[in-house]
């Protein structure tokens, strides 16, 4: 998510350490993201890291919000990494939430499910155990969805994550089924909320392959959103589009248009990218799709041959090539790719 699209005045990073958030030290800037950055001699955890630090801590620095595309997966990813720095973000979030029960208003309702949905993925793969800001996070989402199941997202126009309704439905099914403690099925707001998303989502099948891998994706943490067959028919779309080198590409997920000055068309048949091939390939392995299958182990290899010399995996932005914001998003999905595959081996 950009907030570029809301008008938003920047806090200063002195107003993190006034509200009691911690700063992870000898952060470095991002250097900018571009097509043509070598890719590195072998992968490296440690490298892949300093990337998600590098763009995670220095977005929620300097724009003050969270993001779709950067420090929302960031949260996701980089506690699969050695390191703490991660926690910087964690206590913005937890601070900002704590705001909204003191008077303070979030600043939309797409802001609220993607903190939900940050917070809960967190605590799914940290602690185990639903804290108590995290709660107050989805109890909030609860309370703004809309009659028909859905919630008040951007509409920036920038596919594939702000420019539809569907896309946070989908963020707030999956806020709702990694919440742990058995949020989803113990909670009365919870299950209220569920049972309108499961309507909404029979009523509007996904707008493209994209959104089909995040309804997927959601389908194995909440029971009842795809049947069986439509599972398994989403699972051969996607496998589908794997390409020879063993990636995915974004624009192949989906039919979308740029908006640069010189309308440059997505090409579906474009090169293997961080984002398709992570994204994809961590959806895949959820289903229970064995690491060891022969898809998986070439799209693995096609992960760990394409790290840039950053750390970052390439993506080009399917909107314009001022910057590449769903590089940060695609980063973050190759590392959730490669540990759920077996493949991260981060140094001890």
């Amino acid at each position: 998510m950009h907030y570029s699209c809301l008008v938003l005045l920047p806090l200063s990073v002195l107003f993190l350490g006034l509200c009691g958030v911690s700063q992870a030290a000898d952060v470095s800037k991002p250097t900018p993201t571009k097509a043509d950055e070598p890719r590195a001699a072998q992968f490296s955890a440690t490298k892949a890291a300093e990337y998600l630090d590098s763009v995670g801590i220095h977005w929620t620095r300097d724009r003050e919000c969270i993001s779709c595309h950067t420090n929302m997966p960031y949260l996701m990813a980089r506690p699969q990494l050695p390191g703490q720095a991660w926690k910087e973000v964690r206590e913005f979030l937890e601070a900002d939430v704590q705001k909204w029960s003191t008077g303070g208003k979030p600043r939309g309702d797409a802001y609220v499910v993607a903190t939900a949905f940050a917070l809960a993925f967190n605590d799914a793969q940290t602690t185990g155990q639903l804290h108590d800001t995290t709660r107050a996070a989805l109890d909030k989402m609860w309370q703004i969805q809309l009659p028909t199941g859905e919630w008040k997202w951007l509409k920036c126009d920038w596919p594939p994550l702000e420019h539809d309704d569907y896309y946070g439905a989908t963020l707030a099914a999956l806020a709702a089924g990694y919440a742990p403690d058995n949020y989803a099925q113990q909670n009365e707001k919870a299950k209220s909320g569920i049972e309108k998303l499961v309507h909404y989502f029979a009523k509007n099948p996904p707008p493209d392959l994209h959104h089909t891998a995040m309804l997927l994706w959601a389908a194995q943490k909440l029971p009842g959103l795809m049947t069986a067959d439509e599972q398994k028919k989403a699972i051969a779309a996607l496998v589908a589009k794997q390409r020879a080198d063993g990636g995915w590409s974004l624009p192949s997920l989906g039919h979308y248009k740029r908006r640069d000055a010189q309308k440059t068309p997505n090409d579906p048949n474009a090169d293997s990218d961080g984002y398709g091939t992570g994204l994809v390939t961590f959806v895949l392995l959820q289903t229970g799709i064995k690491p060891t299958d022969p898809m998986v182990v070439k799209a693995v290899q096609w992960l760990k041959a394409n790290q840039r010399e950053s750390g970052r995996w390439y993506t080009r932005s399917l909107n314009n090539d001022k910057a590449h914001y769903i590089a940060n998003a695609g980063s973050a999905f190759c590392v959730l790719a490669l540990k759920d595959a077996g493949a991260l081996n981060p140094p001890k």
